[in-house]
């Protein structure tokens, strides 16, 4: 439409001359995290540590964890919730409205995978604040070290975790060192790095499409179809997932740190 207006042609005329002479075509822009120099620099040195790293270690022992709210009403896609309505209609009552609640009702999720398991979701509830005291005790102590200790019985494992402040404090750095020695420290892992984590690049999308469209009439609702869909996950699809990630990794360093799923 603008470059109709800026030419004085029709919109038409436009529509052929990119069409036919052109040969283009229309794409939607590809979503990505933001990137600074310093970030593409940083991300291009570690993943060339953690490809040195898994040349010794197994990508498939990395515990991938992540945290993600969940809200008891999927926002509308206003690209594909549509109506079918006569033109007379089109600007009638009949015509349904899309909305959602300013602050829906919502809960925290943890949880982590492997190629080979899942770690029990843990939800935090919307008024409680993630520190430092509720990261190591309920979600390391009281709901991973169990899962570690009975997944692994006694094998190698590797965490891996994002660098949010509860996660890199010194009283959480000391609960690592005694019960996750190993752990993906920040030497090694990149911040500003969802493209390199399973759980952020591909299973909670999983997770939302086998929720999606639903409406919740309550939180507890909502964790219960988590569960559900949490569970249906099998094993199959996590060990493909974190098969993935060294190639991403090399994709990476291919792009020079910079985004890189156009590579894949």
């Amino acid at each position: 439409n603008r470059m109709a207006s800026q030419l004085g042609i029709a919109r038409s005329t436009v529509q052929s001359i990119v069409k036919n002479d052109l040969k283009l075509k229309s794409y939607k822009l590809r979503r990505g995290q933001y990137l600074s120099d310093k970030s593409k620099a940083m991300r291009l040195e570690k993943c060339r540590k953690l490809l040195q790293h898994f040349q010794v270690r197994r990508v498939s022992d990395v515990i991938w964890t992540d945290e993600k709210i969940f809200t008891i009403e999927p926002l509308p896609n206003r690209q594909n919730q549509r109506q079918l309505l006569s033109k007379d209609d089109s600007m009638s009552p009949k015509r349904r409205l899309a909305h959602n609640r300013l602050f829906p009702k919502s809960v925290m999720v943890w949880a982590g995978i492997t190629a080979t398991g899942k770690t029990p979701l843990v939800f935090i509830e919307r008024n409680v604040k993630i520190n430092s005291e509720v990261y190591q005790k309920i979600v390391l102590m009281d709901n991973l070290l169990p899962w570690v200790t009975q997944h692994f019985a006694g094998g190698p494992f590797i965490l891996q975790q994002d660098w949010a402040p509860s996660h890199g404090s010194r009283s959480t750095l000391a609960v690592l060192e005694a019960h996750f020695p190993g752990f993906l420290d920040k030497n090694l892992w990149p911040a500003s790095s969802p493209d390199l984590n399973p759980m952020d690049f591909s299973v909670w999308g999983m997770l939302e499409g086998k929720i999606a469209g639903k409406v919740f009439a309550t939180v507890d609702d909502l964790k219960a179809a988590l569960e559900v869909a949490w569970a249906s996950i099998d094993d199959g699809y996590l060990r493909r997932t974190v098969n993935s990630v060294k190639k991403r990794l090399r994709a990476c360093v291919k792009a020079r740190g910079s985004n890189f799923e156009i590579l894949l």
